[in-house]
């Protein structure tokens, strides 16, 4: 399973969790602040932190960036160092497009380590694939392989409750919330009892490899410092004519241990889809790394 990486990838995180762990201890002693929220698109941005003031700056932050923009969105923010979360329609569900590969490889690592075995030359090749270059034959041999019952194993282990597998051969028409897909970022980077540090470190690994042009979506404005580990999805329907467009991804290393969800639907193109995820990424990592910065001095 590419131990080599694997290793590397483990000592990464090790060391970004203790870098986090001293952000964290100084935040401790601070009472939580009370949720704040602000209007987008006729739905609350709700925030909460352990930051003063950083909740209702994010909230406020958020809203302005989606401000006008057409098309129905949904986020789901947390930051471990910080103690800061966010939700937009949150449980509103989207077809899940390519974003549910993650979902794929989550089942796949889980089935492997009930097995007790490593993953398949054969398994390698195909995940490689599927979340590096977003591949969809990859994904729907996967799909087979794990199979109905293998998937919502994993679903109800991650307890990602309000994901729905598409049927059949469907995967990218799964329903998925920006909640479900959060948890998801948080299964990812911390210790757990689904997937073990060496299935995780190759999920991120993979994560932190997509294509050059798969890069957009929430690694905007994020900081050269943290290493983003992202999975894009963007689908357009003939039953409306419209795309759906969805970033996921978690941002770790140098003190970063952070992770958001940004779903969006409606859009008349991929490109304006993407332009929306990607204002609300740009402030989200504003106002989160700017709080990280203040906390540490």
């Amino acid at each position: 399973m590419h131990r080599s990486r694997i290793s590397r990838c483990a000592r990464r995180g090790l060391a970004a969790s203790l870098a986090a762990g001293t952000v964290l201890t100084a935040l401790t002693a601070a009472a939580p602040a009370p949720a704040a929220s602000a209007s987008a698109g006729g739905s609350p941005v709700v925030c909460t932190s352990k930051v003063p003031g950083l909740a209702p700056e994010l909230s406020r932050d958020i809203a302005h960036a989606l401000k006008g923009r057409q098309g129905a969105s949904a986020l789901a923010v947390y930051d471990r160092s910080t103690g800061t979360s966010c939700e937009l329609r949150a449980d509103t569900h989207f077809d899940s497009a390519s974003v549910v590969k993650v979902t794929v490889l989550g089942a796949l690592l889980r089935q492997a380590g009930e097995a007790h075995r490593d993953l398949t030359p054969r398994e390698v090749k195909l995940t490689t694939a599927m979340i590096t270059k977003s591949d969809n034959d990859s994904t729907s041999a996967l799909w087979r392989q794990i199979g109905p019952k293998g998937i919502q194993h994993f679903l109800d282990l991650a307890k990602m409750r309000d994901t729905v597998p598409g049927a059949g051969g469907s995967w990218g028409l799964t329903q998925i919330t920006a909640a479900d897909q959060v948890t998801l970022m948080r299964l990812l980077t911390t210790e757990n009892a689904v997937l073990d540090t060496s299935a995780r470190n190759y999920a991120l690994g993979l994560m932190s490899h997509v294509a050059a042009d798969q890069r957009w979506g929430v690694p905007a404005g994020s900081p050269a410092s943290a290493t983003a580990h992202v999975k894009n999805g963007w689908l357009s329907r003939t039953t409306d004519d419209a795309w759906r467009v969805h970033s996921v991804g978690a941002f770790t290393g140098s003190g970063h241990d952070y992770g958001m969800a940004v779903l969006s639907s409606g859009n008349k193109t991929m490109k304006y889809g993407v332009g929306t995820i990607e204002a609300a990424s740009r402030v989200i990592h504003q106002d989160l790394n700017g709080a990280s910065a203040t906390a540490n001095r």
